[in-house]
């Protein structure tokens, strides 16, 4: 009888065993299945892409005009007085174009963009306004722009001015205005909403053309690389929300950065929903 139990129990205790044994087995299936989720989440994460921007009105006509010499001196720095001219736009328009509704829109309408050593313009909607400028020699660019920030692009819609600002202004001749330069201008500042989806890039070369077999601009957004052959505004979309990262780069048919101090420039944008 003694016998008897204690085989009993050897045998329960066998089955007991091979009942976990086939319980931990039957989990790991489910352990498989979570991982292969996980990979398949980050494989359909939406792609950056980029395609060219349509149906904008050329304004093929209009004129930015500084009645100003091409370098312009002053011996004291501080608050100075631009006072443009613009010819066949109108400034705080709403641009009549079916992009007003697709990308991010001033309320304030048309508009100058005024970039100063390439750095992030600052929008104007009249045609006079004062700039704080400081002392030393400046690169400044001024164009006109759509209500939803696309540059007009014609050789009349822009000005180019070298500031030789201050007493103590040194190496004037060191900036070459003649050269090829890349002028960056959007994507800027934060974007929120439905403003996420599709994105403005856009910028101004001076001094050059783009072209398959010539010069480029190339692209990093993210990491994700670009090559731009054509002078056009473009979309984004498939960014991200949270922290963006843009490079642009003046190129040649190599793929060689073009010597110049403003062509090779890297801005953050935020988005949000």
């Amino acid at each position: 009888m003694k016998f008897y139990t204690k085989h009993l129990y050897l045998k329960m205790f066998i089955l007991a065993i091979t009942f976990t044994a086939c319980k931990q087995e039957k989990k790991a299936p489910e352990t498989v299945e979570n991982t292969e989720e996980e990979v398949t989440k980050e494989i359909i994460k939406p792609r950056i892409t980029l395609e060219k921007l349509a149906d904008s009105p050329a304004y093929a006509n209009a004129s930015l005009i500084l009645d100003t010499p091409k370098e312009i001196v002053s011996k004291k720095s501080g608050e100075m007085d631009f006072s443009f001219q613009v010819e066949n736009y109108e400034l705080g328009a709403q641009t009549q174009s079916p992009n007003a509704q697709k990308l991010a829109n001033s309320g304030k309408g048309q508009h100058i963009h005024f970039i100063l050593n390439n750095q992030p313009y600052s929008a104007h909607y009249e045609p006079s306004f004062k700039k704080e400028i400081p002392d030393g020699v400046h690169h400044l660019v001024a164009f006109l722009s759509r209500s939803y920030h696309e540059s007009v692009k014609n050789k009349n819609s822009v000005v180019v001015r070298k500031l030789v600002i201050g007493e103590d202004a040194n190496n004037a001749s060191e900036l070459k205005m003649d050269s090829p330069t890349l002028i960056y201008s959007r994507p800027k500042g934060e974007y929120k909403g439905k403003d996420t989806e599709q994105i403005l890039l856009d910028f101004f070369v001076l001094n050059t053309t783009l072209a398959k077999d010539g010069h480029k601009v190339r692209a990093l957004i993210n990491g994700e690389e670009f090559t731009i052959t054509e002078w056009t505004p473009h979309i984004i979309k498939g960014l991200p929300i949270g922290e963006v990262t843009i490079q642009l780069e003046l190129i040649d048919k190599e793929g060689n950065l073009i010597p110049g101090p403003f062509n090779n420039v890297t801005r953050k944008i935020t988005l949000t929903n």
